[in-house]
């Protein structure tokens, strides 16, 4: 079975966890795709990367939570007066954008794996900079792309290879939106679905084209895990 959870925010591991356990998902059978932004806003989400990093069945695509994050990996280096006096003007820019962004709880959290166990860090590091904007696979017959955003400036016969990662990882559709004529299914995360209409408050919302996924963790929402295979929703 291929599952599908995005935007956990920090998420506790441990209810993700039970979440899983509750649908049966074992790493012989079940592969789960992670929509991105599983860090900040409130939670570092520090665990959660640990624990994907290890995983041979899960894969974790780059929101723009984590490219923020990869943005200010200069924090990260051995601070001394040489490197704070080249911290440049574009680096505080990255980094004050981060923070506006609810990174404290993820720099503090990184932080303290990298002091305790390095290894571990740089496996984290590892796994955010392998992570990929997109994933294109068929699961029953039925096509689906994942991504974080959705797909700014769509045109249906652009490659998905062709979008920039702004386009991917920013993206913000409408209730109008309309993306493949062909069966296609896009699914995504970043925008919360009580955003679009309060009637969505935590619950999934699924078009012709397109399903978000964002159950809106942040408003204290349980995250929403979707299985592609019969499109049944669990959370």
């Amino acid at each position: 079975m291929i599952y599908v959870a995005s935007d956990l925010h920090g998420y506790p591991l441990e209810s993700f966890l039970q979440l899983l356990e509750s649908v049966g998902f074992n790493e012989e059978d079940d592969f789960l795709y992670l929509l991105g932004d599983l860090v900040d806003r409130g939670n570092d989400g520090a665990e959660l990367l640990k624990w994907a990093s290890v995983q041979s069945n899960v894969q974790v695509l780059l929101g723009n939570h984590e490219a923020m994050l990869l943005s200010c990996s200069f924090l990260f280096d051995e601070v001394n007066d040489e490197s704070l006096s080249n911290l440049s003007v574009e680096k505080m820019e990255l980094l004050s954008t981060w923070l506006a962004n609810g990174a404290a709880p993820t720099l503090d959290g990184l932080r303290k794996i990298l002091k305790e166990d390095p290894d571990v860090f740089f496996g984290i590091m590892d796994l955010l900079q392998e992570a990929p904007l997109f994933e294109v696979l068929e699961v029953n017959s039925r096509r689906f792309v994942l991504v974080h955003g959705g797909l700014e400036n769509f045109r249906p016969d652009r490659r998905i290879s062709e979008y920039l990662p702004d386009e991917i990882l920013w993206a913000r559709p409408d209730l109008n939106t309309e993306y493949f004529t062909d069966g296609t299914i896009l699914v995504f995360g970043h925008t919360p679905t009580h955003t679009f209409h309060p009637r969505y408050n935590g619950k999934p919302i699924i078009t012709k084209s397109w399903i978000c996924i964002d159950a809106g963790v942040t408003a204290g929402n349980r995250p929403i895990l979707l299985r592609l295979d019969d499109l049944q929703v669990f959370n």
